[in-house]
């Protein structure tokens, strides 16, 4: 047996009232469906890694990697 005939066969024994509220989940499921549907969404652009290098450079003193006078005390 196919999903449709299941459907229909249990659509058939339903009351009017959960046939109602059936055809509204059908509605709000197509509804919800075709909104999403690949064709209409905009490609995702990959973004390339490295397009900045060496546009910002920090201006480092020759001293950057000596420990600083307010640690000295500590250091020693």
């Amino acid at each position: 047996m196919n999903i449709d005939t299941e459907i229909l066969q249990m659509v058939g024994i339903m009351p009017e009232s959960l046939k109602q509220e059936l055809l509204h989940y059908a509605n709000y499921l197509m509804e919800n469906y075709s909104q999403k549907t690949p064709s209409e969404q905009p490609p995702v652009k990959k973004r390339r890694s490295g397009i900045l290098q060496g546009t910002f450079v920090l201006p480092l003193s020759d001293d950057f990697d000596e420990p600083l006078e307010d640690f000295k005390e500590y250091m020693e």
